[in-house]
C-alpha cells in the first residue's frame, strides 16, 4: 500500500511561487497608498490593485500557472472548470494564451454579463444547474467523459502558488515595515498562497483572513478543526460565497493564518466607497472585504502608525448593484443614522420637528431621508435619515428626540428598515382629503425645507412627504398638501413665491391607483 505524499511545506510552496508562470497573462499590479483612508485611520493603508488585471481579478494567476504546468498531451485534450465568475474568465484567458480548448460550466443563474465575458475570451460555456455545486458536479462528469483536465478554482497547489505571486510582489514593492496583510477568503486559494510566501520570507507580518459574516466557512472550519459545510451562503459578495473550503486550503489556513475577521454588507459597501474615493475605481464586494476589515481592525485594536496592505482581489461588479452599494455605504460608515419618529398629527408639528433637527448637538446635520404618509388622526410616524460624524452617534440623537417628547426608534442597524420599509412608507389614506400631489426640486442647501414650510399657510397640512438625498445639487421631493378648494388661488401664489421647480401630479393615474383613497 503506497504512502500518501507528505503535505507541502511553506518552503515547498516558496519554491513553487518563485518559479510560478503567471506573467504571460498577468501584470505586476500596483501597490498604492490609500491617502484619504490612511489619513482618516491614522495608519498607512496600501492597496494591492489586482483589479488592474486583464480580467479585473487575481484569478488568472492561479489558473494560468496550473495550465502552464500541464503536459502538451493534456493541453491538446483541453481543460474544464466550474465557475460563475472570475475563475471562469481566468481559465478562458489562459486557455486562449496556451492555444487550448476551455470548457466552462456555469450555473443557469449566472448573469449574462459574465457569460458574455467568458465567451469573449474564447471559452465554451455550458450552463447547468442552479448553483455552483450543480455546475461543479456536472463539470467533473464531463472531465471524465471527455478526458479533460479539471482546473480547480482554489484547492490545487499550482493554483495556490500562482496566487502566492501577489505576496511576492507586495514584499518586493514595499520593503519597509508592514504589520499585516488582509486577504479576502472564499475557498481559500488566495490566502493560502499569500500566507505561504509571507510566513516563509517575513514571518513577523500578520496574515489576516476576511470573510462575510454570512459566508464564513473557513473561519468556522478552523474553529471546529475540521471542514464545515455551510447550509447556505449570502450572495452579496458572490466572489467569496463558498459553502465548503478546500482540503489543502483549510490545512494551510489553519496552520499559517494569524487571525480571521468577519465583516457585514454595510461595512463592505462603505469599503467600496473608500476605494473609490482614493482610486476612482469601483471594486466588487469581494474586492473590498480587506479594506472593510482594516477599518474594523483599527477600531477594535486602537492602532496608530501601523502599515497594512489590503488586496483588492476583483472588480467584476454588476452595474445594477451600484444603487444598493451607494444606498448602504453611508450607513456602513455610520455617516448616516435612521430613525422612526412619532410626532403629533397637528398643524405646525412638522416644522417644529425640523427646527429641532437643526438644533441637535454636534456638527451641523443634513436630512438624508424623510418619508411620511398621514395615517392616524393623532400621531404621525416619520422615517428620518440624518448625517452623522462618529460611530454610535445615533444613540445620542435618539435620546435628544425622546427628551423633547417624541417617540423614537433607532433603525440604523435594522435590516428590514434599510432594505424594504424605507421604500414602503406611503399608501392610501382616508384622512388625506383635499390632497394635491406635487413633485418639487429643492436646492440641496440648509434652509430650503424651512423656506418651504414658512411660506405655507398654517391651515394647509402636509399629508405626504418623500425625500431621499441622491448626492446631487438638487433634491427631488414628493409632497402631498391638503389644500381646501377655497385656497387654490392662494396656493398658486405660494408656488410662485416659493420659486422651486415643480410638477403637479394630482391627476397622475399612478397617484390614483396607489396613493389616493
Amino acid at each position: 500500500m503506497s504512502t500518501p505524499p507528505a503535505p507541502l511545506s511553506p518552503a515547498d510552496y516558496l519554491k513553487k511561487i518563485l518559479t510560478a508562470r503567471v506573467y504571460d497573462v498577468a501584470v505586476e499590479s500596483a501597490l498604492e497608498p490609500a491617502q484619504a483612508l490612511s489619513a482618516r485611520l491614522g495608519n498607512t493603508v496600501l492597496l494591492k490593485r489586482e483589479d488592474q488585471q486583464e480580467v479585473f481579478s487575481f484569478k488568472l494567476r492561479g489558473a494560468y500557472n496550473k495550465m502552464a504546468h500541464l503536459s502538451p498531451e493534456q493541453l491538446s485534450k483541453g481543460v474544464i472548470c466550474a465557475s460563475a465568475g472570475n475563475h471562469a474568465q481566468g481559465v478562458a484567458l489562459s486557455a486562449r494564451k496556451l492555444g487550448a480548448r476551455a470548457v466552462v460550466v456555469m450555473p443557469v443563474t449566472t448573469p449574462q454579463l459574465k457569460i458574455d465575458a467568458v465567451r469573449g475570451l474564447g471559452g465554451e460555456v455550458q450552463l447547468h444547474g442552479d448553483s455552483y455545486s450543480d455546475a461543479y458536479g456536472y463539470a467533473l462528469e464531463q472531465q471524465k467523459l471527455h478526458g479533460l483536465t479539471f482546473v480547480h478554482p482554489f484547492d490545487d497547489p499550482d493554483v495556490i502558488a500562482g496566487q502566492g505571486t501577489i505576496a511576492m510582489e507586495i514584499l518586493r514593492q514595499h520593503q519597509g515595515p508592514l504589520d499585516a496583510v488582509f486577504v479576502a477568503i472564499g475557498g481559500g486559494g488566495l490566502i493560502s498562497g499569500v500566507a505561504n510566501y509571507i510566513k516563509a520570507v517575513r514571518p513577523e507580518i500578520k496574515v489576516i483572513g476576511v470573510q462575510m459574516n454570512d459566508s464564513d466557512a473557513m473561519m468556522r472550519s478552523v474553529a471546529a478543526r475540521e471542514r464545515v459545510t455551510l447550509p447556505d451562503v449570502g450572495l452579496f459578495s458572490d466572489g467569496t460565497a463558498v459553502k465548503l473550503v478546500g482540503e489543502e486550503t483549510f490545512r494551510i489556513s489553519r496552520e499559517l493564518v494569524d487571525e480571521f475577521i468577519t465583516v457585514d454588507t454595510d461595512a463592505v459597501c462603505a469599503g467600496i466607497k473608500d476605494v473609490f474615493i482614493d482610486t476612482r475605481s469601483i471594486v466588487e464586494p469581494a474586492g473590498a472585504l480587506a479594506v472593510a476589515a482594516i477599518k474594523q481592525y483599527v477600531e477594535s485594536h486602537g492602532t496608530q502608525g501601523q502599515t497594512y496592505a489590503a488586496i483588492l482581489c476583483g472588480a467584476n461588479m454588476n452595474f445594477d448593484r451600484l444603487r444598493f452599494v451607494a444606498e448602504r455605504a453611508e450607513v456602513g460608515e455610520e455617516r448616516e443614522a435612521l430613525f422612526a419618529v412619532t410626532i403629533p398629527e397637528e398643524r405646525g408639528s412638522f416644522r417644529r420637528f425640523c427646527e429641532l433637527i437643526g438644533q441637535l448637538p454636534g456638527a451641523s446635520r443634513s436630512v438624508t431621508e424623510f418619508n411620511y404618509r398621514i395615517s392616524d388622526a393623532k400621531e404621525a410616524h416619520v422615517f428620518v435619515g440624518l448625517t452623522t460624524q462618529t460611530r454610535g452617534e445615533s444613540k445620542t440623537i435618539m435620546e435628544t428626540f425622546l427628551a423633547h417628547g417624541y417617540g423614537c426608534i433607532d433603525l440604523t442597524h435594522n435590516e428590514l428598515a434599510k432594505e424594504h420599509i424605507r421604500h414602503l412608507v406611503g399608501g392610501r389614506s382616508n384622512l388625506a382629503h383635499d390632497e394635491r400631489l406635487l413633485r418639487f426640486v429643492f436646492p440641496e442647501r440648509p434652509g430650503a425645507l424651512l423656506k418651504f414650510l414658512s411660506l405655507m399657510r398654517p391651515t394647509w397640512n402636509i399629508s405626504l412627504f418623500h425625500y431621499r438625498n441622491q448626492g446631487a445639487d438638487y433634491g427631488r421631493i414628493l409632497v402631498g398638501l391638503q389644500v381646501p378648494a377655497v385656497d387654490h388661488a392662494a396656493f398658486e401664489e405660494f408656488l410662485r413665491t416659493l420659486a422651486y421647480p415643480f410638477v403637479e401630479e394630482t391627476g397622475n393615474p399612478v397617484y390614483r391607483l396607489f396613493l389616493q383613497a
